[in-house]
Parts: C-alpha cells; sequence; structure tokens
C-alpha cells in the first residue's frame, strides 16, 4: 500500500458560480482538503469573468498540487445562452489545469459513484457527501458537486 498521497481537484463547471474540491487519498483513506466556489460577478465583462475563473483554478493547482483534474461532462441545456457560457468556463478550467490528467464524467456517473444510484437526486448526493466527509461547514450545492466529481475521480484511480 502506497504512503504518496493522491490529490485530486474536482471541477463542477459554472460561469457565475463553479465549484471546486480537492479531495486527498492517503493509505486508502479519503479526505476533503478544501471545498468551496469561485464566484464571478454579473458586473464584470465576459471576458474578465472568465480570467478570474482561470486564475482561480491556476491558484488552485498552485496551493495543492493535484495528481489530476475531475470535471462533469455537459449536458444540452434548453437555455443556449447559459449553456455556452458554462462551456466557455468548463474550457477555462480545463486549459487552466495545465498538464493534469483529466477525469471527465457523466452527471449519471458521479451519482451512481456516490449514492450507488444514477438517478439519485441532488439531496441525496449532499446526505452522502456529509455523511462521507463530514465538512465543517455548510457547502453550497456547486462545491458538494464538486466533491462528488473529485470522489468518483479518486474511485476511477486505483
Amino acid at each position: 500500500m502506497s504512503s504518496e498521497p493522491l490529490r485530486i481537484l474536482g471541477v463542477d463547471p459554472g460561469y457565475g458560480r463553479l465549484g471546486y474540491a480537492v479531495l486527498e487519498r492517503k493509505n486508502a483513506k479519503e479526505s476533503l482538503i478544501t471545498a468551496g466556489c469561485i464566484e464571478t460577478p454579473s458586473a464584470l465583462a465576459h471576458e474578465k469573468r472568465l480570467r478570474l475563473i482561470g486564475s482561480s483554478i491556476e491558484k488552485l493547482v498552485r496551493e495543492h498540487r493535484p495528481s489530476g483534474l475531475g470535471i462533469e461532462k455537459l449536458f444540452l441545456s434548453t437555455n443556449h445562452k447559459t449553456a455556452m457560457q458554462v462551456a466557455e468556463a468548463r474550457g477555462v478550467a480545463l486549459y487552466s489545469a495545465g498538464d493534469l490528467p483529466v477525469y471527465e464524467f457523466s452527471p449519471p456517473e458521479i451519482k451512481l459513484a456516490v449514492c450507488g444510484y444514477g438517478r439519485a437526486d441532488k439531496r441525496q448526493i449532499a446526505a452522502m457527501i456529509r455523511m462521507i466527509f463530514n465538512p465543517s461547514e455548510p457547502l453550497l450545492d456547486d462545491a458538494t458537486d464538486a466533491i462528488a466529481i473529485a470522489f468518483t475521480a479518486l474511485g476511477r484511480i486505483r
């Protein structure tokens, strides 16, 4: 059993608010290092909001030195403007992660990994994340989703 820790940066893509989490597995035990949200003020110009996302992801990579990036795959949305903004934010996050290996998951894959059921709802996912990691403070849904994404990635890396 390796004592070398494995860290994953999980990202729940968003434009107004992007969730992030860093999980670590050491000696077969997962722990939550940090989780939160990168919020971009709507008063900022579009390109400045994207730069804020990018610089924030770069800072997380520098500070936590993850071994990989877990990120949610995009799904089709009825609101095309929102879908495009999220796609751009997702692209910036992928670019800003540099050369990290990327692990992409669909929402049903994440739900299955966390809850054992691919159609679990947000409440069930949040309850499992609280049970597994016992975060010290309440988290926004986007941060909880990022934890779930990072957890899914850790499960795929053996």
